[in-house]
């Protein structure tokens, strides 16, 4: 009954997606079989595995079909988050519509919400990018507006896991697609709302390249932990109570 975490799957099981991130590399080399023997060798069916976004390159929920199959074959309970690049990402009623016709029965979702494990509280969001300056944002995006909307979003599941956190008293652990901070910025708004509601431990993808970059730090009391698939070896991640975290390399 563990809890792990692996973001930026940007899985591309279906060949007219055609986006395999092996183009960025060597060390995506076969990554969605990395990822899948990872997985197969540490994750339980007892246990539950957060995504926090960059799940697939598909461009529809449909084309995303094979790719959220290919999630739900794998061992455990997995919690999907949205990140920058999930543009296949459609409603929760169609989500649901679309799992019980195709039969995916082991994924949920991280949207307004938190879920009650058996030793955490997960909550979170997307985030978005911590000024409206950078280099990588959408061109014409309205930065103010997705910044409060995710933050509206942040502080939505931070309140449904801070009612379940009363009932159970267990740990609180937030998961995000976008660093919070980053590069000695950071994104203020959602900073405050974390810190707000007492969150001591964050865990977050989107990052990629630079491996010689640190994969824990702190900022104002929160410890920060970046888990994008190919900073962690394409391996799911152990969380532990209080900020401890393992992470158990391929064989």
């Amino acid at each position: 009954m563990a809890l792990y975490t692996i973001a930026d799957l940007h899985l591309s099981t279906l060949e007219s997606t055609n986006k395999s991130m092996e183009v960025f590399g060597q060390r995506w080399q076969d990554y969605m079989l990395r990822i899948a023997g990872n997985w197969r060798r540490l994750v339980t069916d007892l246990d539950t595995v957060v995504i926090p976004g960059d799940v697939s390159w598909a461009l529809s929920l449909e084309e995303a079909v094979s790719d959220l199959k290919f999630i739900d074959s794998l061992p455990g309970k997995k919690i999907i988050g949205k990140g920058n690049h999930d543009f296949w990402w459609a409603t929760m009623r169609k989500h649901e519509e679309l799992f019980k016709k195709e039969n995916i029965s082991t994924i949920s979702f991280l949207f307004n919400n938190a879920h009650e494990l058996d030793d955490f509280i997960v909550a979170g969001t997307r985030g978005w990018y911590y000024d409206d300056d950078c280099k990588n944002m959408p061109k014409n995006s309205d930065f103010q507006k997705l910044t409060r909307r995710e933050a509206m979003r942040l502080r939505m599941s931070l309140e449904a896991a801070k009612k379940l956190k009363e009932e159970s008293g267990k740990e609180i652990i937030a998961f995000m697609h976008f660093p919070p901070f980053w590069a000695g910025e950071e994104s203020g708004e959602l900073c405050d709302i974390l810190i707000e509601y007492g969150i001591e431990e964050l865990y977050f993808g989107h990052i990629h390249g630079n491996y010689t970059l640190p994969l824990h730090f702190s900022h104002r009391g929160i410890n920060m932990h970046m888990i994008s698939a190919d900073h962690v070896d394409f391996t799911p991640v152990r969380v532990h109570p209080h900020g401890v975290i393992e992470a158990e390399s391929e064989e």
